[in-house]
């Protein structure tokens, strides 16, 4: 039996993310008065984003040490104020939330490409977010509707690229990991740990990066459809861009 259901990611898969987030921490950091923070506001911009990424991948490592946590991390390391207090933190962040979600956008080419694919599979979410901070999000951008379930991180106890986080999403649709792709714009923790798992996994690679032979590869959403009907173990020659 081929293919049965997409799995997706959310951010900086159908929901540009990396955008909203530049724009938000932007008027953020305007409207707290800390332009000069970290000298330029293009090095707050980067600082941000490599402390990001430096408190995903501790989440990802070990989930239970709690989604509110790896924020609190961000905030603190972000202000150079170790000091600050949970709630102190949590107030920055929801400060910032409220002007990066102002940012909210989705890709160009998600809404089409989930509405063509509604007619031939099934489709739901795995994130390494939490359900409180997706669901939102999704329904703001208007396509909750489109997935049967949304599963995160922060509730399973289990994160991306974990097996057990594949399985568990599997599980939520009662079917086996091989009647399943997943779409992800992060080669290693999306594609190959969808792979590892038992899944199809798909590389979303929106940059054109490329370096990753025989990862099955889209650069535009629109060409997925074409790869999911491919006649194909998602070897290299389903590999577009």
């Amino acid at each position: 039996m081929g293919i049965r259901a997409v799995l997706w990611d959310v951010d900086d898969t159908i929901f540009d993310y990396a955008r909203a987030d530049r724009a938000g921490l932007r008027a953020h950091l305007a409207a707290e008065g800390l332009d000069g923070l970290h000298g330029t506001v293009e090095e707050a911009l980067r600082h941000w984003k490599e402390l990001t990424e430096l408190h995903w991948r501790r989440y990802e490592e070990r989930p239970e040490g709690g989604w509110q946590d790896q924020r609190r991390h961000r905030v603190r390391d972000f202000l150079e104020r170790p000091a600050m207090t949970d709630a102190e933190a949590d107030a920055w962040f929801d400060r910032y939330v409220a002007h990066y979600e102002a940012a909210w956008e989705l890709f160009p080419d998600a809404l089409p490409v989930l509405d063509l694919l509604a007619a031939d599979y099934r489709q739901a979410v795995l994130s390494n977010s939490s359900v409180h901070a997706q669901e939102p999000k999704l329904r703001a951008l208007g396509v909750r509707d489109r997935f049967e379930a949304v599963l995160c991180a922060a509730e399973l106890g289990f994160a991306k690229p974990a097996a057990e986080a594949f399985h568990a999403a599997c599980a939520a649709l009662e079917l086996a990991p091989h009647e399943v792709a997943y779409v992800g714009d992060r080669p290693d923790t999306d594609a190959v740990g969808a792979r590892e798992a038992g899944l199809h996994g798909i590389w979303l690679d929106r940059a054109g990066t490329g370096g990753q032979p025989g990862l099955p590869r889209v650069t535009d959403l629109h060409q997925l459809p074409a790869l999911l009907r491919a006649d194909t173990r998602f070897g290299a020659p389903s590999t577009f861009g």
